[in-house]
C-alpha cells in the first residue's frame, strides 16, 4: 500500500488504477517531460505474494517495441528483480524503462511512428486516449464500409447483472464478435433499447484477434466519461480475453461518486467476462 500510494504521488497523472481490488496498475513512462518522442505503457498485476514471494504480472505496450527491443527490456526487468528479491520494485522498473527511452531519444534511432491506425497495431491506443467522439456508430463506418455486407448476422447479446451505488447504477452488456461490423450492428441493436440509449454513458471497448496478421485489432469509446473506455480495455487485455465487445451503461443518480465509478465500470465489466 506504501508503495502505492508513493507511485501515486511521485507520477501524478502518469499513473492509472486500472482496478483496485485486482491490484491491477499502469504506468504511462516518456523520455521527457516537455515534448516526449518515445513512449511506454507499463500494466502490472500484483499478485498477493508480492513483493516478498512473487514478481508482479507485466505488459509492455508501445507500437514500436518489438522483436529484439522487447526481450532486452524485459531481460532488464527480470534482472532487477533478481536483483532485489523479496523489495518493492515498481520504481526501479519504471526508471529503468525512462531511462532506455532516454537513451533512444539521444540515439540516432528514427522517431517512432504515431500515426498508425488501431487496425495496424493494437496498443497504439495506450498512448493516448482518444477524444469524445459525438457518434459512436460513426466511427465505424469507416471501418466496416469495405466489407459492406460480410458477417450481417447479429451476434447473441448478454446482459449483466446491474450494481448500484448512491443512485448511479451501472450494467455490463457483452457480445461475442469477430468483425468491427458485428460490433456495430450489436452497438445498434442495444441503442434501440430506450432505457441504454437514456444512459448518461455507455462506455464499450472491444478486441477483436486477427489470425492472418496475428495482431488485435481492437478500440474503446469513453462515450464523455473521460478514459473509462481506455480502463476498460486495459482490463480486456489483462484478462486477455478476445473476439469480444463490452458496453458498460451507467445512469448518474446525482451523486458524484470521485474514483468509485471507474471501479464500478470496471467490476460489471469482469463479472460479465467471468460469467
Amino acid at each position: 500500500i506504501d508503495e502505492i500510494e508513493a507511485l501515486s504521488s511521485i507520477y501524478g497523472e502518469d499513473w492509472c488504477v486500472v482496478d483496485e481490488d485486482e491490484k491491477i496498475y499502469c504506468i504511462k513512462i516518456n523520455d521527457c517531460l516537455d515534448r516526449p518522442k518515445w513512449t511506454l505503457c507499463l500494466q502490472v498485476i500484483l499478485p498477493p505474494g508480492y513483493p516478498t514471494a512473487e514478481p508482479p504480472i507485466y505488459q509492455l505496450n508501445a507500437p514500436w517495441l518489438r522483436g529484439q527491443d522487447y526481450m532486452e527490456l524485459a531481460n532488464s526487468l527480470e534482472e532487477i528483480y533478481v536483483q532485489n528479491l523479496g523489495e518493492s520494485i515498481l520504481y526501479l522498473w519504471v526508471e529503468k524503462i525512462r531511462e532506455v527511452l532516454i537513451e533512444k531519444a539521444q540515439s540516432s534511432d528514427p522517431e517512432p511512428d504515431t500515426k498508425k491506425t488501431s487496425e495496424e497495431d493494437g496498443d497504439d491506443f495506450l498512448l493516448d486516449y482518444q477524444p469524445i467522439q459525438e457518434d459512436p456508430i460513426k466511427t465505424l463506418n469507416c471501418i466496416t464500409s469495405e466489407s459492406q455486407e460480410v458477417d450481417e448476422e447479429l451476434p447473441s447479446i448478454h446482459h449483466g447483472n446491474p450494481i448500484t451505488d448512491r443512485r448511479s447504477t451501472f450494467q455490463a452488456h457483452l457480445a461475442p464478435v469477430v468483425t468491427p461490423r458485428q460490433v456495430k450492428r450489436v452497438l445498434e441493436k442495444l441503442y434501440e433499447n430506450k432505457k441504454i440509449a437514456s444512459a448518461t454513458h455507455n462506455i464499450y471497448a472491444y478486441r477483436i484477434y486477427c489470425e492472418d496478421k496475428q495482431t488485435f485489432l481492437q478500440d474503446c469509446e469513453d462515450d464523455g466519461e473521460t478514459a473509462a473506455g481506455g480502463r476498460l480495455l486495459h482490463l480486456m487485455q489483462i484478462l486477455n480475453v478476445r473476439d469480444v465487445l463490452v458496453v458498460v451503461s451507467r445512469w448518474y443518480g446525482g451523486i458524484l461518486l470521485g474514483p468509485d465509478r471507474f471501479k464500478h465500470i470496471n467490476n460489471c465489466a469482469r463479472n460479465i467476462l467471468v460469467e
